[in-house]
């Protein structure tokens, strides 16, 4: 991949897309194109990305645009992403959405000749009581976490996509799963975000009422988190150094209890008051870290400490979220 090769973000305007489209501009290059459809751009202004208004979930549609643009690298970050009460809300949504944009943007890259293609996953396609730390192989040992079991076969359906085509067509097609995300463009929703972002918010909206903060489940689960900025930074890396159909973790290699991470955006936030817990709400897995072994070995490791990483979110948030 050089500065001239024509690069397709699916889902740029998402935080894993639009990270990936930062980092593409400050690395030079420049012939950009990336899709959007309910979420439009934020800033058109002295940027060398071309969006278009494009539903990847509509087979007809995404075959008609690669047709068209014909792109030799593709990064598939279009996705449907929630929290726990997303994923129990709307499974078949979920499911849908997820498999649908797989689908047509796998199969179209293969019909349009797309030199390589990387397809991002999450650490949730990893049994729930996976041993840890979690290592690639472990993949389809175990039953899934029930709560976002819809998504996860989805994304693992996707895995088993991108391996097929490599192994019937030659293909050079890699998976990337990442840990828990976090960073600028996320969803801070109360009733849809992931954990941090939902956190943040929580933590700022009681900030300004003084109402207690009431989160889910124990406190107890163990989670790791990696700032998208870094996982930016790693697909670009693999991208250009990785071509094995085997998927590969992107993780921070530390791991935080809820309980603890609470405490942190609390501090961050500037949060005084009471925090209170509702056992009667799942907790997800138990704990889930990574296992960066392999993409270690590789040369890459992430640079953007937690703590470092959620204040640069919460700053970003006061600039742009309403509340």
């Amino acid at each position: 991949m050089n500065e001239s090769s024509r690069i397709f973000v699916a889902g740029g305007t998402g935080m894993v897309g639009s990270a990936i489209i930062r980092k593409l501009i400050s690395q030079g290059f420049r012939t950009i194109c990336s899709n959007y459809n309910r979420k439009e751009p934020a800033d058109l202004q002295d940027t060398p990305v071309r969006y278009v208004r494009l539903d990847l979930t509509r087979q007809s549609d995404a075959e008609r645009f690669f047709e068209e643009e014909r792109p030799e690298y593709v990064f598939l970050a279009a996705a449907k992403v929630g929290g726990i009460l997303a994923n129990n809300t709307y499974p078949a949504e979920f499911i849908y959405t997820n498999l649908m944009i797989q689908n047509n943007v796998i199969h179209s890259s293969f019909v349009s000749g797309v030199k390589k293609l990387l397809f991002l996953g999450s650490s949730c396609i990893y049994p729930k009581l996976c041993p840890q730390p979690m290592k690639e192989e472990y993949l389809l040992t175990g039953p899934l976490e029930p709560t976002n079991e819809p998504y996860a076969v989805a994304k693992i359906a996707g895995i088993k996509m991108c391996q097929s085509y490599n192994r019937q067509y030659g293909t050079n097609y890699i998976s990337v799963m990442p840990t828990n995300l976090y960073g600028q463009n996320d969803n801070f929703d109360p009733d849809t975000s992931h954990v941090l972002p939902g956190l943040i918010r929580k933590f700022h909206d009681s900030k300004r009422t003084s109402e207690p903060v009431v989160l889910w489940g124990t406190g107890s689960p163990l989670r790791e988190f990696l700032h998208v900025d870094d996982l930016a930074a790693a697909v670009l890396f693999l991208m250009n150094h990785y071509d094995r159909s085997e998927i590969i973790n992107v993780g921070a290699g530390v791991e935080v209890s809820i309980r603890d991470l609470a405490g942190i955006v609390g501090k961050i936030v500037g949060y005084e008051g009471e925090i209170k817990w509702d056992a009667t709400r799942p907790d997800g897995m138990p704990r889930k870290l990574m296992d960066g072994g392999r993409l270690t070995a590789l040369g890459w490791s992430p640079r953007i400490g937690l703590e470092e990483g959620i204040g640069m979110v919460y700053r970003w948030f006061c600039g742009h979220v309403p509340v």
